[in-house]
């Protein structure tokens, strides 16, 4: 579909999806009103996030323009992670932190295929949201059910998504304390930060279904008190509750970046990417996806650790994490 160029694809604030095309001009703020793609790492380290299409096209997402791919994939040992995870708790009884969110990498070896178009294998679904970037031959692409926001004429709608279980596990998953607190540790913090900059309005809490998990979900609406610019909302937002430390300081992220990087976590994962396009913007959180270098892939999943987290626990979500975007892609 694409003969090997760059590119990026987003859905847009009105649910179509827009692929960008390079060459990209790359720029640190917006101005003026071009559709324009954000691309940024988790520590937000890039100068130009902005990246400016050579042309841009509205296509279709449907599932059967390319075969998935066929992959061995190297399964992530317990030991790296249970030492992380014993550090991240003995942090939390110490009263450093109250949360954080380690990531479990899974390697794989591209046998059969080319991993640079594999969103256009995905399936579609109207509660996911489609996210790729491609330069050269490396890239990184998912679906991913958490927006970091929207905004269009002060008004701006994110959202805290927490928690985690199968759909076998729907009903006990309802009434589960743990779940349940890690979701509202995730939604009150993200409320008590929006309040800074406007008014609030939350939903309730509900449970979001997503073919084989489920998740707690709080819709949150803002009305902005002032204009903001689009990079100082990003910085205000990113990492989200449910992917950065509880409370975010400069001695968290930089724990949290130790940990992430002993562990092998994609510098993608869990960053912001965005879409500016007919004076709306829309963001999403990159999780729920593979980066490849080559015909080498990575499939990142973190879990949030709180107090009453358990090893076994966190471990099978990450499992089931990963194993929800092997089906997505039909690996």
């Amino acid at each position: 579909m694409l003969s090997g160029s760059d590119y990026a694809l987003m859905k847009n604030a009105q649910g179509k999806y827009i692929l960008g095309h390079g060459p990209f001009e790359e720029v640190a703020e917006l101005s003026g009103e071009p559709t324009a793609f954000y691309v940024n790492d988790f520590t937000l380290s890039s100068p130009h996030p902005w990246k400016i299409p050579s042309s841009v096209e509205t296509i279709e997402l449907s599932g059967s323009s390319q075969p998935g791919l066929e992959v061995e994939w190297k399964r992530p040992q317990l030991e790296g992670f249970a030492e992380v995870f014993s550090e991240v708790s003995e942090a939390i009884r110490a009263g450093e932190i109250q949360k954080s969110v380690p990531v479990v990498t899974e390697l794989g070896e591209v046998r059969e295929g080319s991993p640079e178009e594999l969103i256009f294998s995905a399936k579609p679904d109207p509660e996911l949201h489609a996210y790729a970037w491609r330069s050269g031959d490396t890239g990184f692409c998912g679906l991913t059910p958490e927006v970091l926001f929207s905004y269009e004429k002060g008004r701006l709608r994110t959202m805290a998504l927490a928690g985690t279980a199968s759909l076998e596990e729907r009903d006990v998953f309802a009434a589960d304390e743990k779940e349940i607190l890690e979701h509202e540790f995730v939604a009150q913090t993200l409320i008590e930060k929006l309040n800074t900059i406007g008014m609030v309005q939350p939903e309730l809490r509900r449970i979001l279904q997503l073919r084989s998990l489920v998740h707690f979900y709080t819709p949150i609406y803002v009305g902005l008190y002032d204009a903001v610019s689009l990079n100082d909302l990003i910085t205000l937002l990113h990492p989200t509750p449910a992917l950065g430390p509880l409370p975010r300081t400069a001695s968290s992220r930089t724990q949290l970046d130790t940990w992430r990087a002993r562990l092998g976590c994609p510098s993608f994962f869990g960053a912001p990417m965005g879409i500016y396009d007919k004076g709306e913007f829309h963001s999403v959180v990159c999780i729920r996806g593979v980066e490849w270098k080559g015909k080498e892939l990575s499939l990142p999943a973190g879990c949030g650790v709180i107090e009453p987290s358990r090893l076994t626990n966190e471990w099978r979500e990450l499992e089931l994490k990963r194993e929800s975007v092997k089906t997505l892609f039909t690996f």
